[in-house]
């Protein structure tokens, strides 16, 4: 099974005010095909990402690929929370 994490558009008007789901997609599938499993949310606007970190590393760690845009904000969430502690 090819499974990939990547952002899912979101939103009433997303070419004003894009916001994005993280899930996880079976590649198989058509691109708007329905999703395994949602992690979390992304809204550039106002820089708000939360991911369920859990579950986000089981999925890497099973074999699923993460898109480059969802590793930077994997990546900006662990360098937020080394600070933070």
């Amino acid at each position: 099974m090819a499974v990939h994490i990547r952002l899912r558009r979101i939103g009433k008007n997303p070419k004003s005010r894009p916001h994005f789901r993280v899930t996880v997609f079976d590649e198989r599938r058509g691109r708007d095909s329905r999703f395994i499993e949602e992690l979390g949310f992304y809204n550039p606007i106002s820089e708000s990402i939360k991911i369920n970190q859990a579950r986000l590393e089981y999925w890497l760690k099973n074999g699923a690929q993460a898109s480059p845009t969802v590793k930077s904000l994997f990546k900006r969430i662990k360098k937020s929370n080394e600070a933070i502690t």
